[in-house]
Order: C-alpha cells, then sequence, then structure tokens
C-alpha cells in the first residue's frame, strides 16, 4: 500500500506540473460542451424557400402567407419561373422550391385534386425529407381551413390522434444530445490522457528507472489508472454540472448510479488507452491509434443516429463498443430514471468490456525487474 500511495503521489505531481493536461481538464469539457450541444442538432429551422406561384389566387396566397409564418421556412423573393427557381438551389440559395400550378384554387373549389410540386436540395437527404414533411402539414392545414370556410363547417374526421411525448415533452433536442456529447468528452479526455501519459515516461526515460524496481505490474497500472479515473469522474460531474445550470437537462434517475456505472466504463476506457500505450513507443504514434478508435467508438455509439437503423453488423461491432453502452446508460437514467434493473445489459457490457481490457493492460505490459 505505501508503496502505491508514493506511486500516485508521483502521478498527481506530474499532472500538477503538466499545464496543459490541466487546460484540458477545466477548460475543453466547459468550452465544447457550451458549443458543441448547440451546433450538433438535427432540428432545422428556417429552411429557405422559394415559390414560383403560377396561379396567383386568393388560395395561393393563403398557402404562401402562412408558409412565411413558419418557423421551419423562410421565404426567399419569388423567383420569375421555375428555370429561375432551380437555378437558384443549383446555387445553393435557396433549399426549396415549391410551384403552384395554374389553377390551383378552381381545383380545390371543384373538390379536385389541387397540384403543387416541391423541388428539394437533397445533398442534404435528411434535411430534403425534413422540409417535405413540414410543407404536408402547412398544405394540409392551408387546404382544410380553406374547406372550412367555403362549406362552413368542420370536415368529419374519423380518426382523433392524441400525441403523448414521453420522457421530453417538449422535444428539445438538447436533453438528447448532452447526454451523448458528455460521455464523447469524458471518454477523449480520460483516454488520451492515459495513454499519452505512459508513452511520455517512455519517451523521458522515467520509465526505466520504474521498470527496474520491484514494484509489481499491477501496482503500477492501478497508480497509472486511479488518478485518472478521479479526473474522469470529476470531468462526469462538471459536466452534468452545466447540463444541468446551462441546458436544463432533467436528471430523473440517481446520481449514484450515474457515477457508479461511469466508475465501471472508465476503469474499462483507461484500461485501453493503457493498451494502446504499451503497443505504443511514441505520443505521436499513440494519438494516431487512439484517433482511429475514438472515431470508430463515437461515429457508431447512436450519438446521433439510432443504432436500430444501423445494419446488422454495425449493430454486432457495438458489442465490442464502450461509448455505446454508456450513451444508452447515460440517456435512460437521465431522462427516463432508469434503475439498475433496468440496465443489466449494459452493465453487463461495459463491466465484461473492463475486466477484459484492463487484464489485457497488465498481461501486455512488459516490465524487466
Amino acid at each position: 500500500m505505501r508503496i502505491l500511495l508514493a506511486l500516485l503521489q508521483k502521478e498527481f505531481i506530474q499532472i500538477r506540473r503538466n499545464k496543459t493536461i490541466l487546460r484540458l481538464i477545466i477548460v475543453l469539457p466547459v468550452v465544447q460542451l457550451l458549443i458543441l450541444v448547440n451546433a450538433a442538432t438535427l432540428e432545422m429551422n428556417n429552411l429557405h424557400i422559394a415559390v414560383c406561384d403560377n396561379d396567383h389566387s386568393a388560395l395561393s396566397n393563403r398557402l404562401v402567407s402562412e408558409l412565411d409564418a413558419s418557423p421551419f421556412f423562410r421565404l426567399s423573393p419569388e423567383p420569375r419561373n421555375v428555370e429561375s427557381g432551380i437555378h437558384q438551389i443549383e446555387e445553393g440559395t435557396v433549399d426549396f422550391l415549391l410551384v403552384i400550378a395554374a389553377g390551383f384554387e378552381k381545383e380545390a373549389i371543384a373538390g379536385q385534386t389541387s397540384r403543387i410540386q416541391l423541388l428539394a436540395n437533397a445533398i442534404n437527404s435528411q434535411q430534403a425529407q425534413l422540409g417535405y414533411a413540414y410543407l404536408q402539414q402547412v398544405a394540409h392545414r392551408s387546404m382544410q381551413n380553406f374547406a372550412v370556410e367555403m362549406k362552413g363547417v368542420e370536415p368529419e374526421s374519423k380518426i382523433s390522434t392524441t400525441s403523448a411525448f414521453w420522457y421530453n415533452p417538449e422535444l428539445n433536442y438538447k436533453f438528447f444530445m448532452v447526454p451523448g456529447i458528455l460521455v464523447v468528452l469524458v471518454s477523449v479526455v480520460g483516454m488520451f490522457l492515459t495513454s499519452m501519459n505512459l508513452v511520455r515516461e517512455k519517451e523521458m526515460g522515467t520509465i526505466e528507472q520504474i521498470n527496474v524496481t520491484p514494484v509489481r505490474k499491477s501496482t503500477f497500472i492501478v497508480a497509472k489508472l486511479l488518478p485518472f479515473l478521479i479526473i474522469g469522474l470529476f470531468e462526469l460531474g462538471l459536466g452534468l454540472i452545466i447540463g444541468k445550470l446551462v441546458y436544463d437537462v432533467p436528471i430523473e434517475g440517481s446520481l449514484w448510479l450515474i457515477f457508479g456505472i461511469g466508475t465501471l466504463y472508465l476503469i474499462g476506457l483507461l484500461g485501453l488507452g493503457l493498451l494502446l500505450s504499451t503497443f505504443s513507443s511514441s505520443q505521436q504514434q499513440v494519438t494516431f491509434v487512439s484517433y482511429f478508435f475514438l472515431l470508430v467508438f463515437i461515429l457508431m455509439s447512436g450519438i446521433f443516429t439510432s443504432v436500430d437503423n444501423m445494419p446488422e453488423w454495425g449493430q454486432n461491432v457495438n458489442l465490442i463498443n464502450p461509448f455505446f453502452y454508456f450513451i444508452d446508460v447515460m440517456r435512460s437514467i437521465l431522462l427516463k430514471g432508469a434503475g439498475l434493473a433496468d440496465l443489466w445489459r449494459q452493465v453487463g457490457g461495459i463491466s465484461f468490456l473492463a475486466v477484459t481490457l484492463v487484464t489485457l493492460a497488465v498481461f501486455n505490459y512488459r516490465k524487466a525487474s
């Protein structure tokens, strides 16, 4: 125990002397949480739409006015013709072109199918799909109101739909993003710091001084992991405070459960960082290797898109992705108030990866005594 305490004291002294690490620990998560949560959003507002109105009737003017009043669309100047509107899409000055055919109002009064056409810039396919859905809502509401005015009675509806949005009733996308981005930030800081710490000692030559001492490998590994485990938990707590104070993210579940599972998760991730450092001989090398794993883990974790939409092989790969498990845990506890009984699969996966990665790191570290 005395040897472990001495090694821990050495690690904390090294961390305190390294000004770059201190900035990474304190400044990086705060700045990135404030920026990334607002930038990484799938909400579509102020989509630029141009309307080519070939009817110029009261009904077409009503539709254009409702588009202008919608928070989803920003109306651009009306093009002279369809070709001019298409040219605007090609230039990228508008996202959508709505073409209202001549006789639009007459067809609506006669009970015929009214024709409108939407041309979209589908380079961003999600934007195009959402824009189409928004336009359908606006057009349906406009036509329904017009029918009420024409007939003087509300159209009969045989189906009544009531929506209930559980766990996020306001559909605030930040509630979805904060837990995911917080996991990524904690993981990046913990994994990079751990992997680079051991390699830095290799480059400086101080690792050789430790290797010739009777310190056991397991004691040395624990001394390397424990400081960064404490730092990771500090980052997690700091991120939760920012999420609550800045974004008012709900905390429905137990904080003790978050930090308990977070401890398991960080042990596994720090074990991975340490394992990568045992294969690397320079900080540059371990940075590239860590970046490879981080990029794959982040993109496949479900932080932006649902894992259920991935192909089956991708879902199978996620069985060894620690990010996938902990992001699901964070969202479930914070937004749903999930308990340990609800998260046994995720906790089992995190525990297996933690034991495996730390064991591999211990066995792969070569120590000459």
